[in-house]
């Protein structure tokens, strides 16, 4: 089963309306924890990497990375590269394995968003890899990439008309979403999501999920959300989990790098796990 297409995992969640945690994960520890809780939880796991990560690691190493931790996996798992509007890093990812991509043209007039997102698809395709595509830009900054700015949002048409020349996998719409932390509950626009799946059935991502409610994240699920994006829960829990044993070892006066790294996993284990839980995807693996 190992690394199968994001294609693969999300047809499944989309036609049986559960979500799967798609987790930016930050380097070796990270991506060990995660790929572990999707073992012990019995989950598909979407790996997420920015693309600062990729280039904080360089993809070479993070891939052999990848593989050499998806080795003996028994769960379904795929390998995506998250928000990246430089075509030169598509191509590199593409190259080197990654399963899937989102191509962030957001920022360009749809128009030039359409024609470059068609190519990308079709660069995909050669490599057997699929496409995100996302006409408006989710608020907030997240690894350097982002406006705090509240894009404003286009017509279902232009959506739909988005959806059926570029063929994209999954599509990732503005709802009132953002990424980071959320300063006051967010009102979400969640009958879009219902508008865009009833026209165009495509797996809908939910970007900026780290700190919706419950209900939320449900509401948003049975609409057809088959992909949850989780970035900040998971870089607030690595540093907090840090922090805190650092702060016990500095009055201990024992230093023992082993035992943070095994404290810090746990903590990204029980995260990733709580998730599965709570968006409906543990236990699908069998």
């Amino acid at each position: 089963m190992p690394v199968v297409p994001l294609q693969e995992i999300l047809s499944d969640a989309f036609a049986r309306r559960y979500g799967v945690p798609a987790i930016n994960i930050l380097n070796d520890l990270t991506l060990e924890g995660v790929l572990a809780a999707a073992v012990e939880s019995r989950s598909p796991l979407i790996v997420q990497t920015s693309v600062k990560t990729v280039r904080s690691i360089g993809s070479d190493v993070l891939y052999a990375m990848w593989i050499a931790m998806t080795n003996d996996i028994d769960v379904p798992v795929t390998l995506h590269l998250d928000h990246c509007p430089e075509r030169a890093v598509i191509t590199e990812c593409l190259d080197r394995g990654w399963n899937s991509v989102l191509f962030d043209a957001s920022s360009m007039p749809l128009a030039e968003n359409t024609r470059q997102t068609v190519e990308v698809v079709a660069e995909a395709r050669r490599h057997g890899a699929h496409v995100e595509g996302e006409i408006e830009a989710i608020t907030g900054v997240e690894d350097d990439h982002g406006s705090d700015e509240e894009a404003q949002r286009l017509s279902l048409e232009a959506s739909l008309d988005f959806l059926d020349v570029t063929g994209v996998d999954v599509f990732a719409p503005s709802i009132g979403n953002a990424h980071g932390s959320y300063k006051k509950a967010p009102v979400l626009d969640a009958q879009r999501v219902s508008d865009i799946v009833a026209a165009h059935p495509v797996p809908i991502a939910l970007h900026g999920g780290s700190g919706l409610s419950d209900a939320q994240f449900q509401d948003l699920i049975a609409r057809g959300c088959a992909k949850v994006n989780i970035s900040t829960a998971l870089k607030e829990t690595y540093m907090k989990s840090n922090l805190d044993f650092l702060r016990a070892t500095a009055e201990k006066d024992k230093w023992d790098p082993p035992s943070l790294f095994r404290a810090v996993r746990a903590d990204v284990m029980e995260l990733t796990s709580a998730l599965m839980t709570q968006f409906g995807s543990a236990g699908r693996a069998g």
